[in-house]
């Protein structure tokens, strides 16, 4: 019986991928039984036999670290615990029940080929595969290693994916166990010193505007970087120079060269340059010279550096960019994009990867030049020995748009670039006297633009001011004006994305994976905002928490210690440190120093009372503001409204009498993301009591919605609160409006006009009431309404419903079947409307909106989404 070879990829796409071409195209998918990964099978050869080979994947880490549940508890365990606690693997997402699903997969198969991602990361979740087919596969057998292999390889091509298969090696135990051993200590550091934090500083100050006060050993670092800069902008002391600027002439052509003394401190002696200029009136031409100058072009492109320009040059944060190029090579578009080596391998197709691109619209008659001419030796980069740099593997055909577009065509030029001549231009330098004073002036001519005629934005500016007479040792200049110019020296600027990427690379902070994580992450606490050109502006709280750790201990915030710790676990992943000496050594040094912070935590506490109101003085943050997702506060003095402080903006809520406003969990309105909140009056159940966004309620997005108006009046089809969705009929008082159903109401469910008062209950004490979009009555054109009940209780008085659920149209069925189910006692608020609505028929339709109001608004359903949650 010919053997089963299982092989496993780390993405559902992959493993498409790699079957289609070691099967060259004849494997056959099923869907896999978890639903989101599936199962390719076709024959082949394997160890010179035939064989039956089935592929699949996991989708990322199959396994995650985590304290028992027991430990997850912050009021009741010591944040000191944790660096005792035991620390356990679970499933990363339980619902997709990968262990079982890659088990049951693995059931009479006898070989595995693991085809992870090429890195530390990859090679961990290569030992979580084998764990959770080991059982299935290797029942009761030591010597299993020897039927598993480890697939290397950097690109989704037939070429590399078949050479991968004929080369196959085995998983590396040390690379894996590194990663283990930075995933326990972030854990349990991490974790420690979160929920000391959060848990002291949220008990005292009520507008920290951040959920969690985290800590981490690259995150807090990463922060520092921005604060120690935001802090030499504040502490910059600007001091005034003043500059001479002249205009000569030469033959009829003015220009302002520069003067050789560049800036002056002192004005008097500034004034006394310009006077004695102005008596010379004259110059003269002291020397000419002209110099062949060269461009350098790129070395092969890493992750870094692709993280640097897409976020410098294409607006894109760094985790925007990963995740993009992770779909262009998913696909097939571009290289393995995690890698720090810029040197092209020795045997690396330099010709037949240039060929790739010879087709492309923009760029194509490049390409084909540099291969007529023959490609240049690339600049020697630096080899780390992990993957090749970053390269097109296949060509677009116009299959790609947006960011995935531009990132590829970057990857395209930068890889193009590479192999081309440098940028040659010639400068011509005049340098030139008056009165006694020294002036220079340049000229640029480009003379082969080589690589920069893919990469323009390096290419050589052409500056043709010396003109031909002025080329000429003794010539006569004259002197048309002369005048000193006040300045000041400036502060740098906050640090770009593209700065602080390079900071971390230099101090050792994360990896080229881990890099955006930690930039994302200080960006989504509240620790820094990004502004205009992707600058990076500590907030107060992140301010405090850095300086904080400066006053009571350095370390926690400086880069040395997490580079160091970088250094052994690199040590144990190339097997020359043992993993459990280095990870007790740094949890043991980390313990004491958790110890010491906590100890000398009134330190840190006096920086928060000088930045943040205590809860004595204000309230709770409130709910999240859709425009920078931070939370608002409800400032409870009379007029009641809500206040964002980052914004510094003001909403106007209800100020009904004796009502309060709710939060009503994570529900965001679908046009700009704020929070929805529930304003409910008092009066029981006859209190009038709605839905609301607060942008929404002071700026209308639909034309005839009012002012003050809540979610009961938005026709907005993905609101949950909507009319359009809510809507069950025309109000039974004929006032115009539309009964919709209250779903704040549980368990004394009823429908409310969005007009005027009338109340209708219906279904009391069932334990879900909704409107059923889809289904009207044929009757009464009345929407369906569903209901689902708990088992009959007994009680005197109670419903007794014939089954667990109902649908139907509440006045032409569901009164007739339960009618003391149908509360209509206030629904009419006269006895005329009441008698004018007895007949179905005027109960005028489902009144489900109306008018659309021009659309969904505010930018359709997407608006106010990708803020940075």
């Amino acid at each position: 019986m010919a053997p089963t070879v299982l092989m496993v990829a780390e993405k559902p796409m992959l493993a498409d991928s790699i079957a289609h071409l070691l099967s060259n195209g004849q494997a056959k998918k099923r869907k896999g039984w978890n639903g989101v990964c599936s199962v390719s099978e076709y024959d082949s050869q394997f160890n010179g036999r035939n064989a039956r080979f089935k592929v699949t994947s996991t989708c990322g880490h199959v396994m995650s670290l985590d304290f028992p549940a027991k430990f997850n508890n912050w009021e009741r365990v010591d944040p000191a615990e944790l660096y005792s606690a035991p620390a356990v693997k679970i499933e990363a997402n339980a619902k997709m029940k990968m262990n079982d699903f890659l088990a049951s997969e693995a059931k009479n198969a006898d070989y595995l080929v693991l085809w992870l991602d090429c890195d530390k990361e990859g090679e961990n979740i290569c030992f979580e595969v084998i764990d959770a087919v080991k059982g299935a596969m290797f029942k009761n057998r030591s010597d299993y290693m020897n039927d598993v292999y480890r697939a290397h390889f950097s690109a989704i091509t037939e070429k590399d994916i078949k050479a991968a298969m004929k080369n196959l090696g085995r998983p590396d135990q040390n690379m894996a166990l590194s990663v283990d051993a930075r995933q326990e200590l972030d854990l349990r550091i991490g974790c420690s010193f979160t929920r000391f934090q959060t848990k002291f500083f949220q008990g005292k100050y009520g507008d920290l505007d951040s959920n969690v006060i985290s800590y981490g050993p690259c995150q807090t670092p990463t922060l520092g970087f921005c604060v120690t800069r935001h802090d030499q902008i504040v502490q910059f002391k600007p001091e005034s120079y003043w500059v001479l600027k002249t205009t000569f002439s030469c033959d009829s052509q003015t220009f302002s060269p520069e003067w050789q003394r560049g800036r002056i401190f002192d004005a008097e002696i500034a004034r006394l340059f310009v006077e004695r200029i102005k008596k010379s009136h004259t110059g003269v031409v002291t020397d000419v010279s002209k110099k062949e100058a060269r461009k350098e072009r790129p070395c092969a492109l890493n992750t870094v550096e692709l993280m640097r320009v897409a976020s410098s040059s294409l607006g894109l944060s760094p985790s925007t960019t990963m995740h993009v190029a992770e779909s262009l090579y998913t696909q097939g578009y571009i290289s393995y994009p995690r890698t720090e080596t810029t040197a092209y391998p020795t045997n690396f197709d330099l010709n037949g990867t240039l060929k790739i691109l010879s087709g492309d619209r923009k760029w194509g008659s490049v390409v084909s030049q540099v291969l007529s001419e023959g490609i240049k030796r690339p600049k020697s980069g630096t080899d780390k020995g992990d993957h090749p740099p970053i390269t097109p593997m296949r060509a677009n055909t116009g299959g790609l748009s947006g960011d995935m577009a531009r990132i590829y065509e970057y990857v395209s030029q930068h890889f193009v670039a590479t192999l081309m001549k440098q940028c040659i231009y010639e400068v011509t330098t005049v340098k030139m006297t008056c009165g006694e004073e020294q002036f220079t002036i340049q000229g640029k001519n480009v003379i082969d633009p080589g690589f920069t005629a893919v990469m323009p934005w390096l290419s050589v500016e052409e500056e043709c001011s010396v003109s031909k007479s002025l080329q000429q040792i003794g010539a006569k200049i004259e002197l048309q004006d002369a005048q000193i110019q006040a300045r000041e020296t400036t502060p740098p600027g906050y640090l770009t994305e593209a700065e602080l990427i390079t900071l971390m690379e230099k101090h050792g902070i994360g990896t080229d994976a881990s890099i955006p994580v930690h930039i994302n992450t200080i960006t989504q606490r509240n620790y820094v905002t990004v502004e205009s050109g992707r600058r990076l502006v500590p907030t107060r709280l992140g301010q405090c928490l850095v300086r904080g750790y400066w006053k009571v201990d350095p370390e926690l915030v400086l880069p040395t210690m997490r580079a160091e710790l970088e250094e052994q676990l690199n040590l144990v992943a190339s097997g020359k440190a043992d993993y459990h000496d280095v990870k007790n050594h740094a949890l043991k040094m980390f313990e004491m120093k958790f110890q010491f912070f906590v100890n000398n935590i009134p330190a840190v506490d006096t920086l928060f009372e000088a930045s943040f109101t205590t809860l004595s003085d204000t309230g709770k943050p409130f709910s999240r503001c859709g425009k920078c997702r931070r939370y608002m506060k409800l400032v409870q003095t009379k007029p009641q409204r809500l206040f964002c402080p980052t914004c510094q903006e003001t909403y106007s809520v209800p100020n009904f009498k004796d009502g309060v406003l709710k939060v009503i969990g994570d529900h965001k309105c679908p046009l700009d993301d704020f929070d929805v909140i529930l304003w409910q009056g008092a009066g029981g159940k006859l209190a009038r009591s709605f839905t609301l966004c607060p942008f929404c309620f002071n700026n209308p997005p639909f034309e005839k919605m009012p002012q003050g108006s809540g979610c009961d009046n938005c026709v907005h089809p993905s609101c949950q609160f909507s009319v359009s969705s809510n809507g069950v009929c025309a109000c039974l008082q004929d006032c115009g409006g539309v009964m919709l159903l209250d779903t704040q109401s549980h368990p004394k469910w009823r429908m409310t006009c969005n007009k005027c008062p009338s109340v209708v209950g219906l279904f009391e004490g069932a334990m879900k009431v909704r409107v059923d979009r889809n289904k009207s009555c044929d009757e009464c054109g009345a929407q369906f309404v569903k209901a689902e009940f708990k088992p009959n209780s007994g009680k005197p008085g109670a419903v007794e419903y014939e089954s667990s659920s109902y649908e139907g149209c509440i006045f032409c069925d569901a009164m007739k079947k339960y009618p003391e189910a149908i509360n209509l006692n206030h629904a009419y608020l006269t006895e005329e409307s009441r008698q004018k609505n007895t007949q179905p028929s005027r109960r005028g339709g489902r009144g489900r909106g109306g008018s659309r109001g021009g659309g969904r608004g505010r930018g359709g359903r997407g608006r106010g989404r990708g803020r940075g949650r």
